[in-house]
């Protein structure tokens, strides 16, 4: 770990956290990317957030390019989605009943995508279990096809690795998930349609849906090549199989419609998250209303959650999405184009080798092979090519200088609405000596 300069404080309390965490939380964080084990060093507690920026327990103030893994489009602590929290909040946090909040931003979802009717759940891994569930429920059949590289929660049916070869039934890609439960995934190169063609002619009649992320951002930001995602849909259609859209992370975070808003491709059946919680534990799954109709009550593919719709975090997520206007997505693809030119311009200036590649407002910064030739990382092999250790420089030399990078090399960087002026600025001004330390790494 880079040292920390003068100016800013050590880490002392965060220090101290973690270990008290370390103590009665496996590994001492609730989600493992945030014990900094890709980067080293301490994970920093943060204990405000305003704006562009948080704030460590330290007092250490950073310019914050992870916006809570993508849901804080609009800044931290946004006035006027605290105002409508408190409001909720004082008439009371859960109630086991329905109410309007979660009717509102049903409609607002349903008004800003292609499905008809969705369902709320707690979570996007409680979102792609069911949208399964659902899918097999539907067809009568077992297999799934996922990609490697593409995340889609802790689901045990998806926590699979590919093998050798094109067409791999998925092994176990952790412990605790049995061979028998990933019996069923197929796993895929992405980007691959070949692959994908091969699958359906060795098991289409027992493929009950093929699930993808939009555009993948859990190996870096790779996005769907050659109409890869409308390849897809028709595959699936002609063969019987539904069509599964994971928008958990680019849900009406890159266009109001997500990354639908920029391929146009309707899917089956669609996952969200992050955004449309607005901070809080909310998400959902939704699709045609002759699919959503095999779901209980109305069906017989059971589906449940005791704080399903909660009205606190369905407040907190309309109120963002209702905020999310057209202009703010016009600044965030400003932002981030910017963004992305500085970074460019620093590793340019210190001979680093790299790749920056973009959905919409989100990116990552692949720091490549200096023997690399490829203009386009298309895939999870491609991703884990990087040189890692460029990246923890780069990462550590940045949070030094004020800027909280995603402490993975696999993950997107998030802009949210509220950088302005003097916050890039301050990750100009920050960029040449990280720059300079990831030079400073061989290959």
């Amino acid at each position: 770990m880079a040292p920390v300069s003068d100016e800013r404080a050590r880490p002392h309390r965060s220090e101290e956290l973690f270990a008290r965490a370390s103590a009665v939380t496996p590994g001492g964080v609730n989600s493992p990317v945030r014990a900094f084990r890709a980067v080293g060093g301490t994970p920093r507690f943060m204990t405000q957030g305003d704006g562009s920026h948080i704030t460590d327990a330290d007092g250490n103030r950073y310019v914050d390019l992870v916006a809570s893994w993508g849901p804080m489009l609009l800044g931290h602590a946004h006035p006027e989605v605290i105002a409508a929290v408190q409001a909720a909040v004082s008439r009371g946090t859960s109630y086991g009943t329905p109410t309007e909040p979660e009717v509102e931003l049903a409609e607002e979802i349903v008004a800003r995508t292609p499905v008809d009717k969705v369902r709320l759940v707690s979570s996007g891994t409680e979102a792609t279990m069911s949208a399964l569930r659902l899918a097999r429920g539907v067809t009568g059949r077992a297999k799934i096809i996922k990609f490697a590289g593409c995340y889609h929660g802790h689901v045990d049916a998806l926590l699979a690795q590919a093998g050798s070869g094109v067409v791999t039934l998925g092994l176990p890609g952790t412990p605790g998930v049995t061979a028998a439960t990933t019996a069923d995934t197929i796993v895929l190169p992405y980007n691959d349609p070949a692959a994908v063609t091969e699958a359906f002619a060795t098991y289409g009649d027992q493929i009950a849906a093929v699930i993808t992320e939009a555009s993948p951002g859990n190996m870096g930001v790779v996005p769907p090549l050659d109409n890869f995602n409308g390849f897809l849909a028709d595959t699936c259609r002609a063969n019987g199989a539904l069509f599964i859209s994971d928008e958990v992370m680019t849900g009406f975070r890159i266009t109001r419609s997500g990354y639908y808003g920029i391929d146009g491709v309707v899917p089956d059946l669609m996952t969200f998250g992050k955004v449309m919680g607005g901070g809080f534990p909310a998400a959902a799954f939704g699709g045609r209303a002759d699919l959503m109709a095999h779901l209980a009550p109305e069906g017989s593919v059971y589906q449940a959650g005791t704080l399903s719709g909660n009205p606190v975090a369905t407040t907190a997520g309309l109120t963002t999405l209702r905020l999310a206007t057209d202009e703010v997505y016009a600044k965030l693809d400003e932002t981030s184009l910017t963004l992305q030119r500085m970074v460019a311009t620093a590793l340019e200036k210190e001979g680093v080798p790299y790749l920056i590649q973009a959905a919409g407002n989100l990116f990552s910064v692949f720091f490549v092979d200096n023997t690399t030739n490829e203009a386009t990382i298309r895939d999870f092999a491609g991703a884990n090519a990087q040189v890692l250790p460029r990246f923890a420089a780069f990462f550590h030399a940045m949070l030094d200088a004020g800027v909280y990078l995603p402490p993975s090399a696999y993950e997107a960087w998030f802009v949210s609405a509220a950088l302005d002026d003097d916050a890039l600025a301050e990750i100009e001004a920050a960029l040449p000596g990280a720059a300079r330390a990831a030079a400073a790494v061989e290959n």
